[in-house]
């Protein structure tokens, strides 16, 4: 029942004039004759809860149809009918809440919000949960409508905790990662912490997809930064519901797999280096995900610390094995140390080979293999593979997520999440395969190490590998080695002199090789009419006893008569019917070439002609530089980074956009240094108008971060508009944010009458982030 005093309206302000409230449709309609004592249409509407309607009051509107004088005791009792059928309204979508049906109490929902705004805390509560627990994401719209309203109209307190989790869980498990993010940060602005255990569910559904997993680098960014350099006393009791929110490993682990499965690993290692500021030890997992993005960006001091701590670890499995040595090996080949490379895949194969022959250490190692972690990892690995990807199978209910204190359960969806994302990554192994718990090289390894000795031009090294590699792991054959097929991929792609030089140390070294090489070569040198290098190459293959077959004789004689030296064409003659070489040679290279093609796995020679001709020349001098300045800007010594960076482009390398990342986060980081990004904005587009450099998300978002930040909202606007032409996610809340902090009077009044064209752009510029951002 509602008292008068509650409608905060005197009696003696009524005014007289007032009509009987007739009702219509269920809503109480009043008719007037008159509005006098400056009552206005909202205050007469408030007062019969008439917020909805197609008839409108007017002021002096006669309507006589209904016109009839109504004592004040009248009004009164209709306002208490009224107040007596919200309460049943609100029975009523209780009641239809509880049955499922979901339409009916959206429609009771928007009747009584329009009647007399939100019902009470519970009804709201089960009604949003109902929509989360449908997956159904046009119900899911409408719940976050509900709490956006709650927000604007200063009601959240009518939200539960809970309730946002759930919602925010849902929105993450239907691939809405956007409202998901939002309403985790709004639990933490309004001070209802949510712990580690849920949010990290949140996280791990989120990483799915690619604005998910930037997302969730953000909100650990923004989580940890609390905690950071112990600004939270975990003596005081009062801290204890913030302290469950502190970040753990496993969230750590969510994001930081997410960044290198959609590649944004320079954001990954703004949380490596949160890390240590909030106290957070890494386990096995951890390791190998490190090991992974030293890799992709090329950390080779940081790789070389962390091969220690992957040493000392306990409990490494044989895959986390595997994928460390593999990402070391990639980093090794990233900064062309082909010393260490070949040294390691030589080290692999001595070991493999002691293993074969040693039948009890064999046997060991099976044993082994087939208990302890790498069973259990197996086992894991196994069950991840049958798990969906969005965890539907360990879903929970409204109702077991209120009553699970610890949110063990959601605690459990994350690691299952986690395991999945894990299994992703360990599909990008390509180095290193392993048989009965033995490391051993791939093809794939061979391939990206003998392309880099070639296009080093160091023949002598990779010919004194090759063999070292085949005294280790013999081939099958005498041509069907990996310096026979690296020698006829030289061939292949004219790269003669290379391949005679190979041919040379193989001699020299006393390895046999079979004719079909000889035969090769000597055709190939023959189209290209050298003859000096033919009669060279013959004078080797008979000290070496080689025979070569008939059809390179047809060649050879050919390339003679061509040079018009009947001679030599008759004593090629003779010598090949001395020989008695048939006229059908063996053609064992077009065999080889043939077999190779028709095969369902590509050998070494093909698959290095692919390599070769696709894949582009690595320049190590950027990998080198870019560590140079990284260093530098991790350390703020932004001038001898400037320096470094002036260095680098005088000696011819092109800077990328992880160089100009590295500086422009440096100069975030010492605060106040806009004009130099500012200056640094106009040499990327020269550069990438120039030499083609492609701008990433990671590097705008850096540089759009420190414009909102500095207030260059010209500039800020030009890399919005590159963002959305380039499809790139931008995150709206942060920069709301940002400007609200630093920026949150700026232009708010009207414009002066006089200023200059300058300022004039720079208002305009403001107010069009402003309205992009969703400010104004």
């Amino acid at each position: 029942m509602i008292s008068l005093r509650k409608l905060n309206l005197g009696l003696t302000a009524w005014p007289c004039s007032l009509l009987r409230i007739f009702p219509v449709n269920g809503a109480s309609i009043v008719f007037r004759q008159a509005i006098q004592s400056g009552w206005s249409n909202e205050i007469v509407n408030r007062s019969v809860g008439f917020f909805w309607g197609n008839i409108g009051i007017q002021s002096r509107v006669d309507c006589t149809v209904f016109a009839q004088t109504a004592p004040f005791s009248t009004i009164a009792g209709t306002i208490l009918v009224q107040a007596q059928d919200i309460g049943k309204m609100s029975e009523e979508l209780e009641n239809v809440i509880d049955e499922n049906k979901l339409d009916d109490a959206w429609a009771l929902y928007v009747r009584h919000i329009q009647m007399a705004g939100f019902p009470r805390k519970t009804i709201v509560n089960k009604l949003v949960a109902a929509f989360a627990e449908s997956s159904d994401l046009g119900r899911l719209e409408s719940a976050y409508g509900m709490i956006e309203q709650a927000f604007e109209e200063s009601k959240h307190d009518l939200l539960e905790r809970n309730t946002l989790i759930y919602l925010s869980l849902a929105f993450a498990k239907c691939g809405s990662p956007i409202p998901a993010s939002t309403l985790v940060r709004k639990l933490v602005e309004t001070e209802r912490y949510p712990p580690v255990s849920a949010w990290s569910a949140i996280l791990a559904y989120m990483s799915q997809t690619s604005t998910g997993a930037y997302l969730a680098v953000e909100l650990v960014l923004e989580i940890g930064y609390l905690f950071q350099d112990g600004r939270v006393d975990p003596r005081k009791k009062s801290n204890e519901s913030l302290l469950s929110m502190k970040p753990n490993a496993t969230c750590f682990n969510i994001a930081l797999v997410g960044c290198l499965l959609f590649g944004t690993t320079r954001k990954a290692e703004q949380l490596l280096d949160m890390m240590p500021r909030i106290n957070l030890k890494a386990d096995a997992t951890l390791l190998i995900i490190m090991a992974h993005i030293y890799e992709k960006n090329g950390r080779r001091e940081e790789f070389n610390k962390l091969k220690r701590d992957m040493e000392e670890a306990p409990n490494v499995t044989e895959m986390q094995f595997r994928q460390f040595y593999n990402c070391l090996l990639s980093c090794y080949l990233k900064f062309g140390d082909l010393e260490s490379t070949s040294h390691m895949v030589l080290e692999m194969l001595r070991k493999a080979e002691k293993a074969k022959n040693s039948l009890g250490t064999a046997s060991l190692l099976l044993e082994a293999s087939r208990s302890g972690d790498t069973l259990r990892s197996n086992v894991l690995t196994e069950d991840a593979h049958h798990r969906k990807p969005d965890g539907s199978e360990n879903w929970v209910s409204y109702e077991d997520l209120c009553r699970d204190r610890k949110f063990s359960e959601l605690q459990t969806i994350a690691k299952n999440l986690l395991d999945v994302l894990v299994i992703k990554l360990q599909k990008q192994i390509e180095f290193i395969t392993t048989e009965h718990g033995i490391l051993q090289p791939t093809e794939k390894l061979y391939v990206k190490l003998v392309k880099a000795f070639l296009e080093a031009g160091r023949t002598k090294d990779l010919a004194e590998f090759l063999i070292k590699a085949e005294k280790e792991d013999s081939p099958v054959s005498v041509d069907d080695s990996a310096l026979v097929h690296v020698i006829n991929s030289c061939i292949s792609l004219g790269w003669l002199d290379q391949a005679h030089d190979l041919l040379d140390e193989m001699r020299l070294a006393g390895v046999r090789t079979g004719s079909s090489v000889y035969t090769s070569l000597l055709k190939a040198y023959c189209k290209e009419n050298r003859a000096g290098e033919v009669a060279s190459l013959l004078r080797d293959a008979r000290r070496a006893g080689i025979q070569i077959d008939a059809s390179c004789y047809e060649v050879l004689i050919q390339s003679k008569v061509i040079q018009k030296d009947s001679q030599g064409a008759l004593h090629l003659f003779k010598e090949m019917k001395e020989a008695k070489i048939p006229r059908a040679g063996h053609q064992e290279f077009e065999k080889l070439v043939k077999g190779s093609a028709e095969g369902g796995e590509a050998s070494l020679m093909v698959t290095l002609l692919h390599e070769i001709k696709e894949g582009k020349k690595v320049d190590y001098g950027v990998h080198d530089w870019n560590n140079v300045i990284h260093f530098f800007c991790k350390k703020r010594l932004m001038q001898d980074a400037e320096k470094a960076f002036k260095k680098m482009r005088s000696l011819g390398h092109a800077p990328n956009a992880q160089t100009f990342h590295s500086l422009v986060t440096g100069y975030a980081t010492i605060g106040g240094k806009y004009v130099e990004v500012a200056e640094l904005w106009g040499e990327m587009k020269s550069i990438a108008f120039s030499y083609g450099m492609k701008f990433d998300q990671e590097l705008l978002d850096a540089v759009l971060y420190t414009f909102v930040r500095g207030g260059f909202f010209v500039r800020a606007n030009e890399v919005v508009e590159m963002m959305e032409k380039g499809n790139m996610f931008i995150d709206k809340y942060k920069y709301r944010a940002v400007f609200l902090k630093y920026h949150k009077t700026l232009y708010k009044g009207k414009s002066p009458k006089f200023q200059s064209e300058s300022q004039m752009k720079k208002r305009e510029a403001a107010l069009n982030f402003k309205r992009w951002a969703g400010l104004c």
